[in-house]
């Protein structure tokens, strides 16, 4: 094979499948009745997540030094990628991926040290990222949680919300206001970012409430009252904060979009073998092309978003700008799957209700992924600004 054909054969076929195949077999033990009962009855995948961990993938970014395998985004986006594929749902751990990187970038060499081998193992789970507030929603920079210095100590009070597996979750990164808005320059200025040890932070000063949701989300509510920690547990340098966190969110973004391009395949199998199987006046219903054709379409809307979430995979591994990229693949990823789900719901007709199929289980759990981790609107407004200079709208 020549190089030429070998480099199209990976841009199209399925890259990494040293990784791909293992987290299949791991993804076969948890089948539909698993994920079924999980969410009849709101209760975390504890035997899942702990599935993944034995295995290390979900260190598999963190660098070998601190105990992970130190692999590329594009592994984690393609071990995302295929929990959703076949089936799974990787919402329950993924923020273990992306989450370390604020500390792995910023963190001090003492706080890696500590930490990073133990989240790698499985012995500390860095799952939960508090960011988002009631009041502010995404305009992080109105956010009003303050973290006061005392001494050795920073003492926190303020609310958070859609903090997702707190309650599942050893560490938490959170992000709070350090010096008052009217004394800094900027907005963006005054905010930083702490390690939390919700194991001693609970019940001391923090209360983890959940909320129920149409989704088994495992999210949370938390509230911070006089909440003392250690001056040490502060990542960075102080007020600092608000761009440490900009720095992870592109990892964010396409890690998920790799699970939005998980969803989108699921729902094309499972639609494209229900039409070619399902008899209806005769025929099977896949050669009405008033089945046909919508497949088509979200194959072919798949296969755009995957490569874009390639690119700016490749531009992040390489140490490259990638905003545009990284949120535009999420815009991308995130309809196509919405496509593909809504398709694979209609090929499948009534039966597509019923709870046994999985396919409205997916088609809520996909929804998401239009609202966060960033909406579909902010990523709009992104692109008009920065790509193409058109005046800012917020």
């Amino acid at each position: 094979m020549s190089q030429g054909s070998n480099e199209t054969t990976i841009l199209v076929g399925e890259d990494y499948a040293f990784l791909r195949e293992p987290v299949r077999r791991i993804c076969q033990q948890f089948p539909g009745e698993y994920w079924r009962k999980l969410d009849k009855e709101a209760e975390y995948p504890s035997e899942f997540v702990k599935a993944l961990t034995e295995h290390e993938y979900l260190g598999a970014l963190i660098p070998e030094e601190y105990g992970g395998a130190g692999l590329p985004l594009r592994a984690g986006v393609v071990i995302l990628e295929t929990i959703h594929e076949s089936g799974c749902n990787a919402a329950a751990c993924h923020a273990q991926m992306y989450t370390m990187g604020t500390l792995l970038r910023h963190g001090s060499e003492e706080q890696k040290r500590e930490y990073l081998p133990k989240i790698a193992s499985g012995e500390l789970r860095l799952q939960a990222f508090g960011v988002t507030e009631p009041t502010s929603g995404s305009d992080t920079l109105k956010l009003k949680t303050t973290a006061v210095r005392d001494g050795d100590h920073y003492v926190v009070n303020g609310q958070k919300i859609w903090t997702s597996r707190a309650l599942y979750s050893d560490l938490m990164i959170l992000l709070a206001r350090t010096t008052p808005v009217d004394e800094v320059e900027k907005r963006s200025h005054g905010l930083s970012v702490f390690l939390v040890d919700l194991r001693e932070a609970r019940d001391n000063g923090l209360e983890i409430r959940p909320i129920e949701t149409m989704i088994n989300h495992n999210t949370t509510e938390i509230f911070f009252t006089d909440l003392r920690i250690p001056a040490s547990s502060r990542i960075g340098e102080e007020g600092r904060g608000f761009r440490y966190i900009l720095d992870g969110m592109n990892a964010e973004r396409i890690l998920l979009s790799g699970e939005a391009l998980g969803d989108a395949r699921y729902f094309l199998e499972r639609a494209v073998e229900y039409a070619g199987d399902r008899e209806v006046f005769g025929q099977p219903i896949g050669r009405n092309q008033g089945i046909a054709h919508p497949l088509a379409r979200a194959w072919a809307q798949t296969e755009a978003a995957d490569l874009m979430v390639r690119k700016a995979a490749g531009l992040f591994d390489a140490g490259e700008p990638c905003g545009a990229e990284a949120n535009t693949a999420k815009l991308l990823s995130s309809e196509a799957a919405w496509l593909a789900g809504d398709t694979c719901f209609q090929t499948f007709g009534g039966f597509a209700f019923a709870r046994e199929y999985d396919i409205e289980r997916k088609w809520r759990e996909c929804r998401l992924f239009q609202t966060a981790p960033i909406s579909t609107n902010m990523v709009l407004n992104f692109i008009a600004q920065n790509v193409l200079g058109l005046p800012r709208s917020y």
